[in-house]
């Protein structure tokens, strides 16, 4: 059963989230990158398979969605994570953590700094670092996919903030993780290129496993070209023992 709730953070802003309670002592927190949304039709498929195995919460950074605020690019959106966690923690003997693109790069920021909290976590097409992020939007493998997710109310919700501003860079934090993590790329990511995933990899000392899916692009695009092979690495991650 899925319900939208909305909690605060310390900074202020109203973060939505679907939040799917189905009983389970574990949950799966679901962070996706710029320019997507909870109720994206992607990542309602994503929670909705997910939610067979653990409750899920899927939120909206702040500026995208039914968040207010503005998109700083990660700058300020770890609050709403933590913010996230600090309620899980309540109810939950496990929490679990998938983030995409820049969700991605979120997920091991607040791992970093909140040992023990997750039990297991997983980033699909993390950038090494925001300022060498490529983003060749004239590549069809980048405007392709873009427009074959086009959805109306997602892009008029967006409200970004200028993309300056320190910075926490997951390549300087990834070695501090603590936590099984599952590092994820495409090989054809024009957004986010698959050194940057696998970089992180390496730098990382914490249990690990890179997994490279050929010929695919970006994030939430793997579930979309391979969804059979994403669910079941994901699945077997995070669920099995």
């Amino acid at each position: 059963m899925k319900e939208e709730i909305k909690l605060t953070t310390k900074d202020g802003i109203k973060v939505a989230i679907n939040y799917y309670k189905n009983g389970f002592d574990r949950l799966l927190i679901i962070a996706p990158g710029w320019f997507m949304t909870k109720d994206s039709k992607y990542f309602e498929q994503i929670s909705e398979i997910f939610e067979k195995d653990a409750d899920v919460m899927t939120l909206d950074f702040r500026g995208p969605g039914h968040s207010s605020g503005f998109y700083t690019f990660t700058r300020k959106e770890e609050n709403e994570l933590n913010t996230v966690i600090d309620y899980a923690k309540e109810s939950y003997k496990k929490i679990y953590a998938a983030g995409f693109s820049l969700g991605g790069a979120l997920v091991l920021n607040v791992a970093s700094k909140r040992p023990g909290d997750f039990s297991k976590i997983i980033v699909v097409s993390a950038p090494s670092c925001f300022e060498k992020i490529e983003n060749k939007v004239w590549k069809k493998e980048a405007w392709l996919p873009t427009f074959m997710k086009y959805e109306l109310e997602r892009w008029i919700s967006v409200r970004p903030s200028f993309p300056f501003g320190k910075k926490t860079r997951p390549i300087d934090i990834v070695d501090k993780i603590t936590v099984p993590t599952l590092f994820v790329a495409g090989e054809k990511d024009p957004t986010v290129c698959s050194w940057h995933t696998k970089l992180l990899f390496d730098k990382a000392v914490c249990e690990k496993k890179f997994e490279l899916f050929e010929n695919c692009y970006h994030a939430e695009d793997l579930f979309i070209q391979q969804k059979e092979r994403f669910i079941k690495i994901c699945t077997d991650w995070l669920f099995t023992e």
